[in-house]
Order: structure tokens, then C-alpha cells, then sequence
């Protein structure tokens, strides 16, 4: 393992860090200078310390541009300070619902929490332009839902404002995490003819599948958390701040006095504009109170008159193919479905696009892989990442590039190996299936089921979990993604582990279960961990897959995207309701990874009823027993992709 990756985890780069570090300058009346930047900022590196002591500032304007419909969206916009008279650039954009910008009394462009992203878009040659999204941050306007069609077609209108720019070279590039990666996505799909290239990342590509109701299961925590942090933000409610990053006492209330919500425009020096935006707010529509109307995919969204796939970026495939827009895509292995947007989107779409999945958090700035220790580095290092970003937008945005276009590849990273990978397909040549089947002493075996009979008996326990650190958590706010040594835990749900493996094993892709099973209730859940036991006995988390027991009918009409195990088309004509005491055959996919599994360790499959500290529970109330068939007329079983050895 290279040494970056064992370096501890910096903690500057987190922003609110940055941030902090920045307030408390201010309050002690200090000067920030090159050396307090070189140990606060994350992308030092890139900037230059040098750069920051003896360049002027960029050029930061805070102005409304007005839409079609006469909503006022709110922008920032950040010019390099060397801009030449008559020089052309070209202009990265990233549109977002959650708040472009931190508003900061006493305002300076150099503690704007911007500041490090714009300079290093300004020194490679780019405009910045920041947008709020209607109905969020200082933009007037109301949320009907996420991603309506009226705030994709502000994105493009904002296009147009900027093509029209004396500074601008007519190019445009847009990128963003998560929220405003799915904006960037759907921008795509407006086939402007400025819009060069667009970088998506660790996006939704299927929120419903890939997020909100992953198998059909409620994502209760995350929905439920992500709306209350939409209804602080809506509210400008500077505390939001501290609340995101479980902040008190003083650091908190040295915060409040410094924050001011979110970033106002230039004109608005009394707050007027944003308080009358705010008022707009109540009407925003509340995602946790919609949701509760969702069980099927084809259920219409709370009041708002649309189901889940009218603001899913893969509904809009044939626009975003037409286009034949440059697609350069980040996710990760363990960042909740991301990695299978990533690779549906991939397969899918007919882009040149180039597609990389790491083993991050949610945004790429923490290492998450169970296999290393809790601090380290991302890898590669964030500034590496962003160069990357760069590198994409220079190919399509410059017009002295010398760079070649991207093709369609995919660069994976596998865990315990350490090593990255680059296919031009998917699942990458050399994979095949490897079955494991579920025998008597709970034992994971190749070999199958010899009798008819064989059963094992299972009470839920609906106190089990897989920790509040874990791939789902990681979407609100991108904190780390940490799963502990799960021996403990794992005596808690009904498991099936093999003999020590006599020679290692790759196993890159999709893994698919198949499980035959009873219940005393009438609805319930079924959740699949795949886990790694190393010599120790320590048990390693790998991936997991989950789905409700109502929707395990394998659908037979053509899927909407490339999927990868048995479709479950989730919508209603497919459902399916669960009789106590009937055998059910649920078949589903695992979400994709990429890991070297040793020489001694054990492979081991993992099965509970429920994980209290994120999903929904099934049933409501009242206790539930489940019966897991093992045997030649139900051979529940696990099918793994392997890698052949080369």
C-alpha cells in the first residue's frame, strides 16, 4: 500500500473546518495569511500558498438572475483578478439546493467558504458560476419537488446568461455532488448547445432504488433527515451549520455570530430580497411527509401529481444519449447506490463517458473501505480528484486542448488489493459465477443440497443494525463511512459462513441471492450481508442488498435501465403480498464491490429482518419469525462473480 493512503486523515479538509478556522481570525482580529490558509485549506496544494500572499482576490459578484416566469435566482460568480479586457474563458457551473453559499458578517471574498474551489477554477483558466437553486438559498421561487422541470430550465437560462457575458468563450461545464449532481445530470439532458461536458458525482440515478426505497424498503432515517435539514436551510437558520457537524458551546455560538444564513446577493445590503425569497419557502414541499404516501415506484409523490420517476435522471436517457455530451461520473463502493447509478448509467447511456468508482464517502473525501483504519486519506487525495475534474473539462472547454477525448471506461479500485482498474465493459472480462450454497450448521458450501429436507428457524430481531456510520448515513452531510468488526452483531441475525478459503478470490461485480424463506407475518424484510472473517476472527462488512417481501416478483416487462440481477420492476401490477407460511422465493442483486478476499479467510453470509438505526420496519409492530429453506427443492443460495485467475 503506497504511503499517501497510511498517511492519518487530515482534518482540514473537511469545510466547516475551513470555515471555522477563518471566523476565528476574524474575531481575533487577525490578517489570514498564506500560512493560516496553507493549514486550513485542503487544496493548498493546488492553490499555492505563494499564490494566495501576492495575487489580488478573484473577482466575486453576488447578483440575481431573473427566469422566464420572473423568479429571481440567486448566482455568485467568481472571474480570475488577471482577466485581460477582451479575453475569452470558458465557465464551470454547480447548481445546488443547499445554499450556494454561507453568508458572513464582514464579508471578504477570501472568507467565502468558496474561496478555495473558485481559486483553483480561476488559475486553471474558468469562470465559476454558483447557482441556488429556485426556492432555496437566496433565490426567490418555490420547490415544487426536487429537480422540477422549471429548475432545469433555469439551469439553462443561466446558460444563456452566461454565453452572453463579454468574458465568456460560450463554453459551459457543469459539475456537483450528490443534489447538484443530479442537477448537472438533468442539465445534460436540455441539449444546449453550450453545455460541453457535464461530472456528475456520487449521484442518484434511481433514487428510488439507489436511495429512498432501496428493495421497496423505507429509508426512514435518511428521508426523514434530509427533509429537516431542507426545512432549516428554507428557513435560513444559521444554526444549521452546527447542528450538521454536531457542534456546541462556544464553537457553535462564535459560529452564529459570524454566519448569517446563507449568502445574500450584493444588492441586498439589508436583507430585504432574502427575507422576501424566504417567505416563498412555506410552500416548499416537505419530502419526508411526501414519501409516506410511496410503496410502490409508480405511486404518485405526496400531492405534487408525479411518482418518483419523473425527477430520476434515467427517465431521460434518450435526451441525455441525443445529446452525445462527455459524462465523467464518480461514485462509490460504499455510498449507497451511487456505484449502481454509476454502472447503469454506464451501460445505459450511449455517451462517451468515464466512469470511477473508488472506495469513499459520500463526495470522495474520507477512505471508507472496512479493510483500513478509520483515518485515512481518501485515495487518491481529494486535490488529486479535483486535478482529474480539471483534466475533463479542459479536454471539452478549452480551446487550445491537445487533450484526446474521453472514449467509455471504467476505473474501479479493489479493496484489500489496493490496486485500480481500468475495463472498457461491464462486468469486467474474466468474471464468472460462483455459487455458495446454505447448509446444515450454517455452513457456506459449494456444494448442494443433498436432501429434501433442511431448514433453519430465525426470530427477527428488530434491535439489530448496522451503526449510524454506515453507507446510508454517509448521504446526509458526507460524514465517514465505518463499519466496526461485526462478531457482535452478527449474533444477532442468522448466518451461514464457509471452511478457511484455500486460495484468495476476487470478487468484482453484483452479487445475487436467492433465498427461499417463510414468515409468520404477513410483511416482511430481508436484508443480505456479504462479510469477510480474516484469521482473527474479525468480521469485515462488504456489501449488502435488501428487499420487501412484496416486491419479490421477478417482473417480465423490459427494464427502464440496465440492471444487473432479477428485475423487480417495483411498481404496483408487480406486487406481490406475503401469505404466513408461505415458501417465497426472493431473488435480488447485491450492490456491486470490488474486494480481494484472502487466502484463511472465510466468506460469510449475513441475514436479518430489519436494521433499526436507518430503515423502516416490517411489520409495523409485533414480533416476526422467519424460515430460511435449505435444501435440494429450495437451495437457497449465493451466487458470486469471481475473478478467474489471470
Amino acid at each position: 500500500m503506497n504511503d499517501q493512503r497510511r498517511r492519518r486523515k487530515p482534518q482540514w479538509y473537511r469545510p466547516l473546518l475551513l470555515t471555522l478556522s477563518l471566523i476565528f481570525t476574524l474575531l481575533l482580529g487577525l490578517e489570514p495569511t498564506g500560512e493560516t490558509w496553507a493549514k486550513v485549506s485542503p487544496l493548498s496544494e493546488v492553490i499555492g500558498v505563494e499564490n494566495l500572499n501576492s495575487s489580488p482576490y478573484p473577482i466575486n459578484q453576488a447578483l440575481y438572475v431573473t427566469m422566464r416566469d420572473g423568479v429571481k435566482v440567486a448566482i455568485d460568480i467568481w472571474l480570475p483578478q488577471q482577466l485581460n479586457p477582451g479575453e475569452k474563458i470558458p465557465t464551470l457551473m454547480r447548481m445546488d439546493r443547499y445554499w450556494r453559499s454561507l453568508g458572513i458578517m464582514g464579508y471578504f471574498p477570501e472568507f467565502d467558504l468558496n474561496y478555495p474551489e473558485a481559486k483553483l477554477a480561476n488559475n486553471a483558466g474558468y469562470a465559476l458560476v454558483l447557482v441556488d437553486a429556485r426556492g432555496t438559498g437566496s433565490s426567490f421561487g418555490t420547490q415544487i419537488y426536487p429537480w422540477s422541470p422549471d429548475e432545469i430550465q433555469d439551469y439553462g437560462q443561466i446558460v444563456d446568461w452566461i454565453i452572453a457575458q463579454p468574458w465568456s468563450n460560450g463554453k459551459v461545464g457543469s459539475y456537483g455532488t450528490s443534489y447538484a449532481g443530479n442537477a448537472t445530470e438533468f442539465l445534460g439532458r436540455l441539449n444546449h448547445p453550450a453545455v460541453q461536458a457535464i461530472a456528475p458525482r456520487f449521484n442518484d440515478f434511481d433514487p428510488y432504488t439507489q436511495l429512498a426505497f432501496p428493495g421497496g424498503i423505507f429509508n426512514e432515517w435518511f428521508v426523514r433527515q434530509w427533509s429537516e435539514n431542507n426545512r432549516r436551510l428554507d428557513a435560513n437558520d444559521a444554526n444549521f451549520v452546527c447542528l450538521m457537524e454536531q457542534l456546541e458551546g462556544a464553537i457553535c455560538d462564535a459560529l452564529k455570530v459570524v454566519i448569517t444564513g446563507a449568502k445574500p446577493v450584493d444588492a441586498d445590503r439589508d436583507g430585504t430580497l432574502q427575507a422576501e425569497a424566504i417567505r416563498d419557502r412555506t410552500a416548499n414541499l416537505d419530502v419526508y411527509e411526501a414519501a409516506q404516501t410511496i410503496t410502490y415506484r409508480d405511486d404518485r409523490y405526496g400531492t405534487t401529481g408525479v411518482t418518483l420517476p419523473a425527477f430520476s435522471p434515467y427517465r431521460f436517457q434518450e435526451e441525455i444519449s441525443r445529446s452525445q455530451i462527455p459524462i465523467f461520473s464518480v461514485a462509490s463502493w460504499l455510498d449507497a447506490g451511487t456505484a449502481n447509478g454509476a454502472l447503469s448509467r454506464f451501460l445505459t447511456y450511449r455517451n462517451p463517458q468515464k466512469v470511477v468508482i473508488g472506495a469513499w464517502n459520500h463526495g470522495g473525501t474520507e477512505d471508507a473501505s472496512p479493510y483500513q483504519p478509520a483515518d485515512l486519506s481518501p485515495d487518491p487525495p481529494l486535490y488529486e480528484q479535483i486535478e482529474e475534474l480539471l483534466e475533463f473539462f479542459d479536454t471539452y472547454l478549452k480551446e487550445d486542448s491537445d487533450r484526446p477525448p474521453i472514449t467509455r471506461e471504467i476505473r474501479y479500485y479493489t479493496m484489500v488489493e489496493d490496486q485500480w482498474k481500468t475495463t472498457p465493459v461491464w462486468p469486467p472480462q474474466g468474471i464468472v459465477s460462483q455459487s455458495w450454497y446454505f447448509g446444515e450448521g450454517h455452513s457456506l458450501t459449494q456444494r448442494q443440497p443433498q436432501t429434501e429436507a433442511g431448514t433453519d428457524e430465525y426470530p427477527v430481531n428488530f434491535q439489530a443494525t448496522t451503526g449510524t456510520h454506515n453507507r446510508w448515513h454517509t448521504k446526509a452531510g458526507g460524514k465517514d463511512v465505518i463499519y466496526t468488526n461485526r462478531a457482535t452483531e452478527d449474533k444477532n441475525l442468522l448466518t451461514y459462513t464457509t471452511t478457511p478459503l484455500t486460495e484468495a478470490i476476487e470478487i468484482t461485480g453484483h452479487p445475487i441471492i436467492t433465498l427461499y424463506a417463510s414468515s409468520t407475518v404477513n410483511d416482511s424484510a430481508f436484508y443480505v450481508y456479504l462479510e469477510d472473517i480474516n484469521e482473527q476472527g474479525e468480521v469485515l462488512y462488504i456489501t449488502e442488498g435488501q428487499l420487501r417481501s412484496l416486491h419479490r416478483q421477478i417482473s417480465q416487462t423490459t427494464p427502464p435501465y440496465a440492471v444487473f440481477g432479477p428485475y423487480h420492476s417495483f411498481e404496483r401490477q408487480d406486487g406481490q403480498p406475503q401469505e404466513p407460511g408461505e415458501v417465497m422465493e426472493l431473488s435480488f442483486d447485491l450492490l456491486p464491490t470490488s474486494v480481494l478476499i484472502q487466502k484463511g479467510h472465510r466468506l460469510r453470509v449475513a441475514i436479518a429482518g430489519h436494521d433499526a438505526d436507518t430503515f423502516a420496519r416490517y411489520p409495523i409492530q409485533g414480533n416476526a419469525n422467519l424460515t430460511l429453506h435449505r435444501n435440494t427443492i429450495y437451495p437457497s443460495h449465493i451466487d458470486l462473480p469471481v475473478m478467474t485467475p489471470k
